[in-house]
């Protein structure tokens, strides 16, 4: 029914389940004349998603992750002559607060709190930490749920609530602006750059699948780079190459790039 490059699209597995159930999503929004919404996905799996579906006629595609810089977010599906805006991308808003003053926890406690009610993490959004708290972004048929299951966080006591779209908080996203040239625009050259690390140190971090390009991991070192990537590193936060262009005197290239903190 649909033309072959849709699956094409898929470069392993994953993808390609994950093209799989939004092919089947398609078919249902075609016949039903009805929006559907897919599960959460990072930015690069939501392109994907999105191109794929522009091979079907008939069908357009919104991304909806709460706010615009969310890191997870769900792909709408529906027939091209419902407004995108008027349909409902399936999120829910909620707010957990607890006494946190003598107890610090982080993302990754938060997250883990709620795989620990049996969640699946594709039905789970952006989680923004906060002091007090967190305010969550989740599939609207899993808020009920978490409302009434997640008691604690990190054996602190905790509430939950619902909350409205426009009382979330998203983070100030602090960075720090990086000048450099490097010899060619690889990974290993610009991510070592990024990160502070050694060239051969970085080639290690790759090697161990430590290091993700444009949230996919990545093995290949010499992988090009180009502006507008995301560079990832387990343990070490994120790089973005906000620019490249320009040759020195001695052939190098010119970068622009943005270290943002801890990978969340």
């Amino acid at each position: 029914m649909f033309p072959d490059k849709f699956l094409s699209l898929a470069v392993n597995r994953e993808d390609k389940e994950t093209l799989a159930r939004v092919l089947d999503l398609a078919e249902v929004a075609k016949q039903s004349h009805r929006p559907q919404v897919t599960d959460f996905y990072d930015p690069c799996r939501c392109a994907m998603i999105a191109r794929a579906v522009g091979y079907i006629p008939d069908l357009a595609v919104a991304v909806d992750g709460g706010y615009p810089a969310a890191e997870r977010s769900r792909v709408l599906i529906s027939p091209d002559y419902v407004d995108p805006g008027n349909a409902d991308a399936g999120l829910d808003f909620l707010d957990v607060r607890g006494n946190f003053r003598f107890k610090t926890v982080t993302h990754r406690d938060y997250l883990g709190a709620l795989l620990g009610l049996g969640l699946r993490r594709e039905k789970l959004g952006d989680i923004l930490v906060g002091e007090n708290g967190a305010q969550l972004i989740v599939a609207a048929e899993v808020a009920g749920f978490i409302k009434v299951g997640l008691t604690g966080v990190g054996r602190v006591r905790v509430t939950v609530q619902e909350i409205s779209r426009a009382a979330l908080k998203p983070p100030v996203r602090d960075y720090r602006e990086i000048k450099v040239t490097v010899q060619s625009l690889r990974l290993d050259a610009v991510a070592a750059c990024g990160f502070g690390l050694s060239r051969t140190k970085m080639a290690r971090e790759i090697a161990a699948g430590k290091i993700y390009l444009n949230w996919r991991p990545c093995l290949n070192p010499s992988a090009p780079i180009r502006s507008g990537d995301m560079i990832s590193a387990r343990g070490r936060g994120r790089v973005a190459v906000e620019q490249t262009g320009g040759q020195t005197r001695k052939g190098r290239t010119n970068l622009l790039l943005h270290r943002y903190g801890l990978a969340r």
